[in-house]
Parts: structure tokens; sequence; C-alpha cells
């Protein structure tokens, strides 16, 4: 059911997913897609490792950062003109990507298609606000939405390596492109505008949220979990595909066996969440978290890598990251239920930074073959979340 505000929206809810659902797929599928490749493209693009690390970096954090200009952007000149803009971008830049050899290009080119991503999330994600809220429509979309982005970590770098072998490493951008163009062509014909003829004049109340001690610590947590997650899948191709020499499906099999876990753990989030409460939901996640890094701390110290010493301690980080990722939203944005949109941008836009910049120096300065990356990523993170945490305990005391 549309909202009756919105009488161009009268889609029912599977042609609404239908609609929508394709621009939060591909947001996440233009990184975990591309990772099966990752250990070839020096040599496919003539650069260094490094240059290949900015091209999953700089994505996150454009990704974040650019919904703190789309969103706003799309409060002025509607959610239409940002989904078809974005998804422009995104298509030409995936096109461009499968045709360049020069490293720097295709960091250029995956800005771009970082841009293009963004605006796409945070435009079909503000469609869903104007047309579903309070709806029971809308936790329908979030849960389903939700579920998307965690399967497609799990069969993202399957279907990639399977492109790759068959086709080669451009047809997995060539791929990305055609899927961009089929939603950009979807949304030309069918995705009318939903924002709301009166905008709210209020400026946005962005030092307010970025001074809330709240906002800081689940920030934080959330930052922990996304980017244990994503030194990860960074660092994984290196010590799986080069190191153990395992082929592409192999890893890709092996990796999607972290995602299932997050999988299941989700669907007991429910019931440790109404047991243990928010904060204490997030502190376990932490101690969980924090209990696997250290587990692969042993395990790197006294092992050679292996898939059971390299694997299974993360599929103990994996919960912890649930449980984290579970209560860090509703923790950070409790106090702006009045500014839910700026805090939202916020939100994602300081956790993309965070995990872009102190994953990408924990990956670039320690050997990237090995699970120190992630080790380092998580014992820092949690460190600091936990002390901020009991710094803010303290002056609440006194």
């Amino acid at each position: 059911m549309s909202d009756k505000s919105n009488p161009l929206w009268a889609y029912s809810l599977p042609s609404a997913l239908f609609l929508m659902a394709p621009f939060d797929i591909l947001s996440s599928l233009a990184m975990d897609v591309y990772l099966p490749i990752i250990p070839e493209m020096p040599t496919a693009l003539n650069t260094s490792p490094a240059i290949v690390q900015l091209t999953l970096s700089v994505y996150m954090i454009v990704l974040g950062l650019g919904q703190v200009v789309f969103g706003p952007m799309s409060d002025r000149i509607g959610r239409r003109p940002i989904v078809l803009g974005g998804a422009f971008f995104f298509t030409v830049s995936s096109f461009a990507l499968a045709m360049t050899s020069n490293g720097p290009l295709f960091v250029t080119l995956r800005v771009l298609q970082a841009l293009g991503a963004s605006a796409m999330l945070v435009a079909t994600f503000a469609t869903v606000r104007d047309v579903y809220a309070n709806s029971p429509e809308s936790s329908v979309i979030y849960s389903l939405f939700g579920s998307m982005l965690a399967f497609v970590p799990a069969l993202g770098p399957i279907l990639g390596a399977v492109i790759a072998m068959n086709f080669g490493w451009r047809a997995i951008f060539v791929m990305l492109g055609i899927f961009g163009l089929f939603a950009f062509c979807h949304a030309l014909l069918r995705w009318h505008e939903t924002r709301p003829s009166r905008q709210s004049r209020q400026s946005p109340v962005f030092w307010s949220i970025l001074g809330s001690s709240s906002f800081w610590i689940y920030t934080l947590g959330f930052s922990t979990a996304m980017g244990a997650f994503f030194v990860f899948f960074s660092t994984s191709p290196r010590v799986l595909i080069e190191r153990l020499g395992l082929s592409q499906i192999i890893f890709s099999a092996i990796f999607a066996t972290v995602a299932f876990v997050m999988i299941i753990t989700t669907r007991f989030a429910r019931f440790f969440v109404s047991r243990w409460g928010v904060e204490g939901s997030l502190i376990r996640g932490l101690f969980v978290i924090l209990m696997g890094a250290c587990i692969l701390t042993g395990c790197t110290l006294l092992t050679e890598p292996s898939i059971l010493t390299f694997v299974l301690p993360m599929w103990l980080i994996a919960v912890g990251m649930v449980l984290v990722v579970s209560v860090t939203a509703n923790g950070a944005l409790h106090d702006f239920s009045n500014a839910a949109g700026t805090a939202v941008a916020l939100y994602y836009s300081v956790q993309s930074l965070i995990v872009g910049i102190v994953g990408t120096i924990v990956i670039v300065t320690l050997p990237g073959d090995s699970a120190w990356p992630l080790i380092a990523y998580c014992l820092i993170l949690v460190t600091v979340t936990l002390f901020v945490m009991a710094a803010n305990r303290l002056m609440r005391r006194s």
C-alpha cells in the first residue's frame, strides 16, 4: 500500500521492492563481487597492491560521505533526480571501469561509481520514509533490505569468481553496468517524485548530533563491526588465494561462510536485544569481537595460516558484529527523532570515514597477506569504544 499523501506512488509492496531493491543491492555488490580478483588487479592495472587497496577504501569512504551531500540535496530538488543521476553515474563508471587498464584512472572511476551508489542509496531510503513512514510496510522493507545486504557479501564473491573465471575480470564491471542500466531505465519509467511538498526550514543540527556522547559510542561500535568485515574482506583474498593457493571458487565459498554465520546470528538478534537491552548487547558484542581477535592472535603467533586458523576466529568475530550492529542505529539515533535524516547521514558517513581511514592504515602498514591487520583493527576499535563508554559513565556519575 502506498501513502495516500503520495498518490503517484500507487505500487503494491512487491512492485515497490522490485523498483527499489536493485539500488540497495548494487551499492554493496560493487564492493563484494570484486573481491576474488583483487590479487590479479596489480598486474592487470600495472600498478601496486596499495593502489588496488585504494579501490576498496575509496569506495567505502565516498559511499559514506556522499550521503551527507545527496541527502540534503534530495530534500531540496527531490528524490527522483538524485536516484536517476546516481544510477546514471554508477552505470557509466561501471562500463568505463571495464575498459581501463590504468591504476590511477581506475581509482578515479571507483570514486565516481561510489558517488553514484551513494546517491542511489540515500534517495532510496528517503523514498521509503516518504511513502511508508509509520506504516507496517516500512518494517517489512527495511528487514528485506537488511536481508539482501547480508546475502550480497555471501553470494557476491561467488558470482564474481564465476564471471572472472569464464569471461575475465572486465566482465564483472560490465555486469554491474548492465544491472545499473536496467535499474536506471526501470526508475526512469516508474520512479515518481515522493518528496513532501512542504520541507522543514529547520537547519541541520550537525553540531548537536556530533556533540552527543551516545551518538559517538554507538557509531564507534558500528564502525568496529563494519570495519572488521571491511578489513577481513580486504585481506582475505591475499591470505587465502595468494598465500594458501586456493582457487577463486573455493575462496568465495569460504568467504560466504562468514556471511552465513552473520545471517544465522541475525535470526536470534531480537531475542538477545530483548534480554540484554541496547547497551548490554553492544558491550557483549564488543567482547565477542575482542575474544575472536585474541584467538586469531594466538593462532597467528603459534601456527602458520590455514583455513581453520584464519576463518574460524572470524566466525566468532562475525557473531559479535551482528550483536553490535543490531543495536547501534537505535542507540546512536535515539535522541534525534526530529532530525533523523541528518542523523542517519552523519551516522553512516562518520562510520565510513573511520572504517576507510583506520582500516586502510592497518592494511597498508601491516602485512596484508596475514591476519595482523584484522587483529589490529579489532583491538584498536574495541578498546576505543569501550574506553569512550567508560569515560561517559564516569562523567555521568560526576
